[in-house]
């Protein structure tokens, strides 16, 4: 296993492959090679800056191959090299050329022309000249990428031959690129053998090592297709314990995505399975929402257009997070949404709020009971973003001044009739005088 470069290393790496200007072609084409090697495992990694390194450093082996002599192949390293970098998605009009010129024998010829057939699409030919060529026998730079390419044209006519092949390469090559692809292969090939254990047991290997690797989207569609596929046999249990090993975005796809299939045909238990696992996803994102930000954006965008949303916005605030003062403006914010939303000439639905916020205006006493919970809603799909002084404050800290949400419900004020205009008016005044009390008390 090669060890991952750290990023000045890596750059450095790309630096001396590259040709000098004096027209020096002065790095060997197995030194390039490995320069691209460090860089797919970084890839591997995670680290999707390398991508455009890797179809940079493409390029310039490409252009240091067409112009290599014969003589430069005596080195066996190269001759290596270059079918290291047709595997690696290399140009196969390069290959093609400098077979010509060098028209290799025996097991050199059957090893070369298989993989540009394998790079030509002619999986049947491909075949054909690598099935006699064991990936375990051939020189070490070779073995890994042979066994995948061995696996991946041999899956459509003997999966079970394909599985052994995925796992030479993973022998072979671990903790490089070429590992990451046989693992994210072998999710299929696993749902197509029904081998619901092996499927399982690839798949935690993925997430453990290779969940940042920027081909993890086509892991996530092998993933939930397989476990589709092996419903029946699967272990839900092991299928939610692997997608907790992955991060909140990624599990709710996965959760959505499998609940909506699952939905789609007709898969009771595992569309239920799928909307528990994005409910408990939600929730834990809930739990994680800073209850101060809510409330500050919340007031910050308070018209009367938006007085609806965010009244049910402000319902779903944790009352038990927030500080004391925090409390009461979030009582004094619910009641003037209530009263902006409400049908003029009609009494609001929570007279009893009203009344202790007007209490507290009056006489500055505390409310002298919570107000009376809503049921909790889905969270909202998008949030306003917190102030800064809401991130970085103490949770006991003065509520913010909420003059701006003031001034916008002022020049919203502009209602369809007097009433609903008078209503939006005494709103403001009632939140103006409770932020004045709260700002006068310690903090």
């Amino acid at each position: 296993m090669r060890t991952p470069l750290p990023a000045a290393a890596l750059f450095l790496a790309v630096a001396m492959a590259t040709p000098s200007p004096l027209g020096a072609a002065a790095l060997e084409p197995y030194q390039m090679v490995r320069s691209l090697q460090l860089v797919q495992d970084r890839i591997a990694a995670g680290d999707h800056a390398a991508l455009p390194m890797q179809n940079k450093l493409l390029e310039m082996i490409d252009a240091r191959l067409r112009e290599a002599g014969k003589d430069d192949f005596t080195d066996k390293r190269n001759f290596h090299a270059m079918l290291v970098y047709a595997m690696s998605g290399g140009n196969p009009a390069t290959i093609e050329a400098v077979l010509l010129r060098l028209k290799p024998e025996n097991t050199d010829a059957a090893l070369a022309n298989g993989i540009l057939d394998y790079l030509r699409g002619r999986q049947g030919e491909a075949r054909s000249s690598l099935s006699h060529i064991d990936p375990l026998t051939v020189a070490p730079e070779l073995g890994a990428f042979l066994a995948l390419v061995k696996a991946t044209i041999t899956t459509t006519g003997n999966a079970a031959a394909a599985s052994r092949l995925f796992d030479q390469a993973r022998l072979l090559g671990p903790g490089t690129l070429v590992e990451e692809a046989a693992l994210r292969r072998s999710l299929s090939l696993a749902a197509k053998l029904a081998d619901a254990e092996r499927f399982l047991r690839s798949a935690s290997q993925y997430v453990r090592r290779y969940l940042r690797s920027p081909y993890a989207s086509q892991f996530a569609d092998a993933f939930i297709e397989g476990v589709i596929s092996l419903r029946a046999t699967i272990d839900l249990e092991k299928v939610g314990d692997i997608v907790a090993g992955m991060d909140r975005d990624q599990r709710k796809f996965i959760y959505l995505r499998l609940a909506r299939r699952s939905a789609i045909d007709g898969l009771t238990e595992l569309s239920a399975f799928a909307s528990r696992g994005a409910e408990r996803v939600d929730e834990e994102e809930k739990a994680r929402r800073d209850p101060r930000a809510e409330l500050y954006s919340s007031l910050a965008t308070m018209t009367t257009a938006t007085a609806g949303d965010v009244l049910a916005q402000l319902r779903t605030i944790d009352r038990g997070r927030l500080s004391e003062n925090d409390r009461r403006l979030l009582e004094a914010a619910e009641a003037v949404a209530a009263e902006i939303t409400a049908v003029p000439g009609r009494p609001t639905s929570d007279a009893a709020q009203e009344a202790a916020i007007a209490e507290t205006v009056a006489g500055g006493a505390e409310p002298t009971a919570e107000p009376a919970a809503a049921p909790t809603p889905e969270p909202a799909a998008a949030q306003a973003p917190a102030t800064q002084a809401a991130t970085t404050e103490p949770a006991n800290a003065a509520p913010q001044p909420v003059s701006p949400a003031t001034e916008t419900v002022a020049a919203e004020i502009d209602a369809p009739t007097a009433a609903a205009a008078a209503t939006a008016g005494d709103a403001r005044k009632k939140l103006e005088a409770v932020d004045k009390l709260l700002g006068g008390l310690p903090q």
